[in-house]
């Protein structure tokens, strides 16, 4: 590897990341029903006040016994109650007797076990209204505590089910449903005013004229706030004027956003706004970074609410994204930071420029080593270099030169394969 000095210039992607995190908090809680809490944030503990089951109960249908009256076979008992699921026996079941019982019904008193259908006589079909026989021919010994769910067998009350901070799953949906809580406390969705900047953009179906090219940014920025369990409120496109700059960006800050996220104009070209009118709006925190692709990226704040400028570019927008925006989205919401990151080796040569660099690239095994290859070109305006990474390989500050065997860490951008393990 070669390296050379860091451009003294630049901020440094850890610089700006202790101070953009340090900028932001947990949102606070509300409650919501249950039915909408997949996915959510649980804002604290959740402990259950009763035990789960409620009472003991079969796990089979078949037949309630005292154990002790079936360790010699065949054995024929009476049956002196039915006891269906959502019933509560009629009374307790004495010593020699039995009682048709269903799966989840409640288990009488004295009753210790039981007895599954086919170890009988008699077999359980529908046939409503039909009369319950007189007695069952039980076919092999049981013991005590068979086919029986206890009180509590699952959970007893005083456990915690939930813990604050887990992302909720659907099990956890039905455990929180089994204690009884139909809503949650969560924590809030972070609110994510989003616009492009540029006299050049037009609509995925507008035509294109000489010169303009499709927004893609404000689609690939939603669709990752969306995945960080963020709400993207999508503005109209800002044209390059200072007049149409301060009327949008008035406009996010009405909507009381908790975080403003725009797209270009953050750059040093004349109709570059954004700068400008964060200046005359707010106050701008830093700018340019020891990055890429992203160098000219702006953190600041807009009539008091967070917001990030960042550059143009499609792969220098969804990047910078990555590093910088998804840590503050995710303390925001008050998110675990599950990205991942493997070790892998250059499949091949790699150039850079001194910068940090987040190289897009496909992981592959070969020879029993995981190996990096870059997805083709690193034009920070190559969007299908996106498409096609399976991580960003991260090449430190002043690292120019990587000579194919080097490893460095690979942050995953798509869903962990067992060979990359």
């Amino acid at each position: 590897m070669n390296s050379e000095d860091l451009p003294v210039d630049l901020l440094s992607v850890d610089q700006a990341l202790a101070r953009i995190t340090a900028a932001f908090q947990r949102l606070p809680s509300e409650n919501i029903p249950l039915i909408d809490a997949l996915g959510r944030v649980a804002a604290e503990d959740v402990i259950a006040t009763a035990p789960v089951p409620a009472f003991a109960n079969s796990s089979m249908d078949g037949f309630a016994v005292r154990a002790a009256d079936v360790q010699s076979v065949p054995m024929r008992l009476p049956l002196v109650m039915d006891i269906p699921a959502g019933v509560s026996p009629p009374r307790a079941l004495q010593p020699g007797e039995a009682a048709r019982i269903m799966t989840g019904a409640p288990l009488p008193e004295g009753a210790d076990a039981v007895v599954p259908v086919e170890d009988s006589d008699q077999h359980f079909g529908v046939s409503e209204g039909a009369a319950l026989p007189p007695f069952v021919t039980l076919l092999q010994p049981t013991r005590a505590g068979a086919y029986v769910r206890p009180a509590g067998e699952d959970v007893q009350p005083g456990r915690i089910v939930i813990h604050a901070g887990e992302v909720l799953r659907p099990a956890m949906l039905g455990m929180l449903a089994a204690i009884g809580c139909g809503r949650v406390p969560v924590v809030r969705q972070p609110r994510v005013a989003l616009m492009s900047t540029g006299d050049e953009l037009v609509g995925p179906e507008e035509a294109l004229r000489p010169g303009q090219i499709r927004d893609s940014n404000s689609f690939t920025l939603f669709g990752q706030i969306i995945e960080l369990g963020g709400q993207p409120l999508r503005l109209p496109t800002v044209r390059d004027t200072l007049a149409d700059a301060r009327r949008l960006f008035g406009e996010a800050v009405a909507l009381q956003p908790d975080l403003i996220l725009s797209s270009a104009g953050v750059s040093v070209g004349a109709y570059d706004v954004v700068r400008t009118v964060l200046e005359e709006m707010g106050e701008m925190h830093l700018w340019r970074l020891n990055l890429r692709p992203g160098k000219p990226l702006t953190f600041g704040h807009l009539r008091g609410i967070p917001f990030f400028g960042l550059p143009g570019n499609p792969v220098s927008a969804m990047v910078t994204f990555e590093v910088l925006v998804r840590p503050a989205l995710l303390r925001l919401a008050g998110r675990p930071d599950d990205a991942l990151t493997v070790q892998a080796a250059a499949a091949h040569t790699m150039r850079s420029d001194g910068r940090r660099s987040y190289v897009r690239v496909t992981l592959r095994r070969q020879d029993g080593v995981l190996t990096a290859s870059e997805t083709g070109t690193q034009s920070s305006g190559a969007l299908m270099s996106m498409v096609l990474a399976d991580g960003l390989m991260i090449l430190p500050e002043g690292v120019t030169s990587v000579a194919p065997g080097d490893v460095f860490p690979v942050r995953l951008l798509k869903p962990l394969k067992e060979e990359w393990l």
